[in-house]
C-alpha cells in the first residue's frame, strides 16, 4: 500500500483560484423546502404537565397530573408517561414532606430570626428541583430522546393569577435528515 505525500516545496506555495463567470453567481439556487434542515419553530408546541396536588411550596406541587396527553398518542407509550411521571412523583413525595415542616417551623420562627429561618427551605426545595431534573435527565437519556421528545422541569407563570409554577415541559426534538448529502 503506497502513500503519495505531498511535495514540500509546494507546501508554502499560495495559490489563486480562478474566478468564475459573475453571470453564474447572481442566479441563486432554489431552494427546495424538503432539502432545508427543519427549525426549532417547525416542532409542535411543548406539552405542559402541570401539577395536581393539593401542596405546594415555592411553586413545586406535591404530584403532577398522570393523565396521558392525547398530543402524545403515537410518540410515546402511555404506560411510560405514567411510569416517568410515578418516578417524579415519589420523588416529590420522598423530599416535599419535609420542606413543608421546614416551612411551618421557619415561619413560626420568622420574626425572631429576621427570616434566616426560611434558608434551610429554600436549600431542601432546591436540592428537590435539581433531584427531579436528573431523574428527567436519565429519562431522557434513557428513552425520550430517541423518541424525539426532551423532558425538563420549567418555571412557568400560572393562568389564574400572577404567581409562578413549576411544570413538565414534554418538548419535540427536531428531526434532522442525517441521510441527506452535503
Amino acid at each position: 500500500m503506497s502513500v503519495l505525500l505531498p511535495n514540500m516545496a509546494d507546501f508554502d506555495t499560495i495559490y489563486e483560484l480562478e474566478e468564475e463567470d459573475e453571470e453564474e453567481q447572481d442566479e441563486p439556487e432554489p431552494v427546495v423546502r424538503s432539502q432545508e434542515l427543519p427549525r426549532p419553530r417547525d416542532a409542535p408546541d411543548p406539552v405542559a404537565v402541570r401539577g395536581a396536588g393539593h401542596i405546594t411550596v415555592f411553586g413545586l406541587s406535591n404530584k403532577f397530573d398522570t393523565e396521558f396527553p392525547s398530543v402524545l398518542t403515537g410518540k410515546v407509550a402511555p404506560e411510560e408517561f405514567k411510569t416517568s411521571i410515578s418516578r417524579v412523583n415519589a420523588c416529590l413525595r420522598k423530599n416535599l414532606h419535609v420542606n413543608v415542616k421546614w416551612l411551618l417551623c421557619g415561619c413560626l420562627c420568622c420574626c425572631c430570626t429576621l427570616g434566616c429561618s426560611l434558608w434551610p427551605v429554600v436549600c431542601l426545595n432546591k436540592r428537590t428541583r435539581r433531584s427531579i431534573q436528573k431523574l428527567l435527565e436519565w429519562e431522557n437519556n434513557r428513552l425520550y430522546h430517541k423518541l424525539g421528545l426532551h423532558w425538563k422541569l420549567s418555571k412557568r407563570k400560572c393562568e389564574t393569577s400572577n404567581m409562578m409554577e413549576y411544570v413538565i415541559l414534554i418538548e419535540f426534538l427536531p428531526k434532522y435528515p442525517i441521510f441527506r448529502p452535503d
